[in-house]
């Protein structure tokens, strides 16, 4: 972080003054969760945004020091520390392309060099670097190879353990490098991955896989190896009794250790640098709480947290817990159970923001949870933003965003509507989106919509659907497919025409694709048809603006300009933003003005 005296100048002061409160909580200074090395935990890495820009940040504990690693146009944001603090790996691609090599650097500072002779940009599958400072598992890949893995050690020439056309990706190395934890989804089911655990020559040592024998579809995902020497139990999550769960899986003997926690809703965990132990993170209708689990006594110990999520949390060798935590209410911070708070950048402090309600509705395959934020004593009916999440496998919960809360500044009500197909609400929630893409999620938002307008707090002329990513594709979708129910549409990074998007998107994306719809748009061209939003765009009667990276490789621009040709062609009313970045911007100011513009759009439209 840049060094400050704690004073600015006049005219400085008086910018910060007058600045909207909306365009603060961008500009001021965030930090993610610090990784810390494993053999020399003073040595940290994070990611800021304090020179305007998201970049890594090496962080010397015992010395204080702070020190910027990468410095890009489009900034930096994938970043390892090596197990030694020896080195910073970083992902190194063009203007947000996601297609690239990885670079090193070392942790005092340097000159940076390529990381992994002989291995071409790719896409990445995963990393993980060994102990011995000299090693690391590299995965790669490609619309032509697919999946790659690669054991690269210094001074050799990179060996390849393991091809396959469908996604797979690194998942961990044990801690004294004899044993790769692998996720893979060559059975065709990109949801759910099975895991193999290998040998640094390539050979197989032991196989898991959830996605055989019965006829439900769960996956497993690798947690981590035990951080002993010789110790070759695995943490992996599982969803076999509908949720995500924990269990202790000894590659070695084949022995399961199934850990059954009393805990509603999705667990994942980590372990604790000595292995006695497990960090417990719980996940519950969008809040999250943490645990300790003491393997030797069974015993589950709730570490205090201030209600709402934490997004990321680490055990540091002392037996203490540093954990990233927000509120809808209350902007991010790094804490620690000590009490402290573990990093406070220096300089503007983001405004905070009213608090979200719970609204639970009856929707076609279930209840619905949606989260409700308003201007302060306001009472409707209100303008109000359909905020609809990305993934399609995520979900929105109680913390803070710096979107949602402009709106609001701005006098609208804000939803967000955590739909079938979003985590958090069990396994059938989330499977449930399959083959009818896109419309099983509409379903679900026009449900909560009706909820909206019939309680009151909706005006129902004012209503606007946006979203980024997948929520961008719902809501050009969704434009087209409910035209009567949506004033506006604000769609940023979206699919627009599924069938180019999928032949020109990443080959992850593709294997996602093939999952959701059935197979390919060869295959199953009634299916891809029935959930694009290009199918609908001659019914979409609504103004729209949308927001496009011209290097996206998620959400192409080629499919884009497909959809707005479509628009122009008939004369339809719509704004076209296009940036020179990926699948959204790194750089605050480019941030603040897509926000600024999205807001224009909608002041200009609702009240014309």
């Amino acid at each position: 972080m840049t060094e400050s005296n704690g004073s600015a100048a006049p005219d400085q002061q008086e910018q910060k003054r007058s600045m909207p409160d909306w365009e603060k909580r961008f500009r001021a200074p965030r930090v993610s969760l610090p990784d810390w090395a494993e053999d020399a935990p003073d040595r940290s890495l994070f990611v800021s945004n304090a020179t305007g820009t998201y970049e890594l940040y090496a962080w010397d504990r015992a010395t204080g020091e702070q020190r910027q690693v990468t410095d890009r146009p489009n900034g930096t944001t994938d970043g390892v520390l090596s197990p030694d603090g020896a080195w910073i790996w970083w992902f190194d691609d063009k203007d947000g392309d996601e297609f690239g090599v990885w670079r090193r650097q070392p942790f005092t500072g340097g000159e940076d060099e390529l990381a992994t002779p002989g291995l071409d940009p790719s896409y990445p599958a995963g990393l993980a670097l060994g102990r011995d400072g000299r090693t690391a598992i590299v995965g790669r890949s490609t619309d032509d190879e697919g999946t790659t893995i690669h054991l690269a050690r210094l001074g050799e020439p990179p060996a390849e353990l393991y091809r396959h056309r469908e996604s797979a990706g690194v998942g961990d190395l044990s801690h004294d490098g004899s044993l790769i934890a692998v996720e893979h989804t060559e059975h065709g089911d990109a949801m759910h991955s099975a895991l193999r655990v290998l040998r640094p020559d390539g050979s197989a040592v032991a196989e898991l896989d959830d996605t055989k024998g019965g006829t439900e579809e769960l996956g497993l995902e690798v947690l981590g190896f035990a951080p002993v020497d010789g110790d070759t139990r695995l943490l992996v999550g599982h969803q076999r009794r509908g949720r995500w769960e924990p269990l202790v899986w000894d590659v070695a003997t084949g022995e399961q250790t199934d850990l059954v926690l009393d805990l509603p809703g999705d667990v994942s965990a980590e372990w604790y640098p000595d292995g006695s132990g497990l960090l417990v993170a719980h996940s519950h209708e969008a809040r999250s709480e943490l645990f300790r689990y003491d393997l030797a006594g069974h015993d589950l110990t709730r570490i205090p947290t201030p209600q709402g999520t934490v997004s990321g949390a680490t055990a540091r060798p002392d037996g203490t817990v540093e954990f990233l935590w927000s509120s809808a209410a209350r902007p991010s911070t790094v804490r620690s159970t000590t009490g402290e708070t573990v990093l406070d950048p220096p300089g503007m402090k983001s405004p905070g923001s009213v608090p979200v309600e719970d609204v639970w509705v009856d929707g076609p395959g279930g209840r619905i949870h949606a989260l409700v934020q308003k201007p302060a004593g306001s009472t409707g009916p209100l303008p109000t933003v359909f905020d609809i999440h990305g993934g399609p496998t995520w979900h929105d919960s109680d913390a803070f965003a710096a979107g949602p809360a402009a709106w609001v500044d701005h006098g609208y009500a804000v939803i967000r509507v955590n739909y079938r197909g979003s985590t958090g609400y069990g396994r059938a929630w989330t499977d449930a989106l399959k083959h009818r893409v896109g419309l099983i999620e509409l379903e679900d938002i026009a449900a909560v919509r009706e909820w909206a307008v019939t309680s009151g707090l909706a005006d129902p002329a004012r209503l606007i659907l946006t979203g980024g990513s997948w929520g961008g594709y719902l809501t050009l979708l969704g434009l087209g497919a409910q035209p009567d129910a949506w004033t506006l549409g604000i769609a940023a990074v979206p699919v627009a025409d599924y069938v180019t998007a999928y032949h020109d998107e990443m080959e992850a994306l593709k294997a996602m694709d093939r999952t959701l719809l059935g197979g390919t748009p060869e295959e199953v061209p009634e299916r891809f048809e029935a959930s694009s939003p290009l199918t609908y765009v001659d019914k979409v009667t609504a103004p729209v603006y949308i927001s496009a990276g011209v290097n996206d490789p998620r959400c192409p621009i080629r499919q884009i300009d497909n959809y707005v040709k479509r628009l122009e062609a008939r004369d339809a009313v719509h704004e076209v933003y296009r940036y020179d970045a990926g699948h959204g911007s790194l750089v605050v100011d480019e941030r603040i003005k897509q926000v600024r513009l999205e807001l224009d759009f909608a002041a200009r439209h609702l009240n014309a």
